[in-house]
């Protein structure tokens, strides 16, 4: 991957990378000038340093961007190459290699090299001029295809030596706001090389509506993938995943155990929430049973107080009655 500035700012005027499997294992160092390889210890068949050097491609942005040099280019422009081979494995077992060679100016497509033909495709009306001097330049064409075949070899050989088995994993969590539906996850996790397939099945059936994380690296140079599709909770059926990958013989099945990793939290809060309404149930009961014998209470007390007065007041009138009789005998 190469990257051309007209202008040098926080960025170089000029960067290059190679990669493998999204893993850095070269990059051009402007300070020496030189490609510098590191992290694979096989190099085997690797390919060597693109025939193009630093200088060719600041010739060919200033061409495009119609600038002699950096310094009269009173705009920044940027000239950008992808250039490399990929190895894919279709489900069914076989393989495909595919090169590519594309060029990119100010975030426009411009050209594409044709390995077969050793023919340029411009894909812009500012790239004509470019391709009619590129178709030109017979031996640059023989080198660029002859370093492509070198990619092809070379990554062939080391996807076939270095391999990691896929370890798989299914579960299920719940859907937020929905008490019906789970998802349902399968990931893959520690495999290499990259290319890998996976399946969520029912009864031994793909599933539809499923998706994917993408593939992703880990921190040891190996890869990860997931894939998810939404169930029903209460369909009974035998759900697995599938996994498919070269370091394998025959794809693998990992089964799916029933459970949901965290639809247990959901149900220990709903028997926390039924045991609360039930505490408060029973203490507003007891509360208003102690109210009720409580007004009970106060209303006998009020009754029989009431009849006590009565009964007293009616002494007193009596005991004055006796008084005044008693006093008119003696008088």
């Amino acid at each position: 991957m190469f990257t051309v500035l007209t202008k040098e700012d926080s960025f170089p005027a000029f960067t290059a990378e190679a990669e493998s499997d999204d893993k850095l294992i070269a990059h051009y160092s402007n300070e020496e000038r030189v490609w510098i390889r590191e992290n694979l210890t096989d190099w085997t068949k690797a390919p060597g340093e693109p025939p193009e050097s630093r200088d060719w491609y600041l010739d060919q942005l200033y061409t495009l961007s119609k600038c002699t040099t950096s310094a009269n280019c009173s705009e920044l422009h940027v000239l950008q190459r992808i250039t490399g081979c990929k190895l894919q494995k279709r489900p069914e077992g076989t393989k495909s290699m595919t090169v590519f060679d594309e060029y990119g100016f100010d975030g426009e497509d411009i050209l594409s090299f044709n390995y077969e033909t050793m023919q340029w495709i411009d894909k812009s009306p500012n790239a004509k001029e470019i391709k009619m001097k590129w178709d030109c330049e017979i031996e640059r064409n023989k080198l660029l295809k002859h370093y492509l075949k070198n990619c092809t070899d070379w990554i062939s050989t080391f996807n076939n030596t270095k391999k990691s088995s896929p370890d798989g994993y299914v579960f299920a969590r719940k859907v937020p706001g929905d008490r019906i539906k789970l998802n349902l996850v399968c990931l893959a996790t520690g495999f290499y090389p990259r290319d890998v397939q996976m399946n969520i099945r029912l009864n031994r059936i793909n599933l539809e509506n499923q998706t994917s994380s993408g593939i992703r690296p880990n921190t040891d140079e190996t890869f990860q993938m997931r894939i998810s599709v939404k169930i029903d909770r209460n369909h009974e059926g035998s759900y697995d995943c599938l996994l498919t990958h070269s370091s394998l013989t025959e794809p693998v099945t990992v089964d799916w155990d029933g459970k949901c990793s965290n639809c247990e939290s959901e149900y220990q809060w709903l028997v926390i929430a039924g045991v609360i309404a039930g505490v408060i149930a029973g203490v507003l009961g007891l509360v208003l049973a102690l109210i009720g014998i409580h007004w009970y209470i106060n209303k006998e007390r009020r009754s029989n107080g009431r009849v006590r007065n009565s009964s007293s007041y009616g002494s007193v009138n009596d005991q004055r009655e006796m008084t005044s009789s008693a006093d008119e005998i003696r008088s």
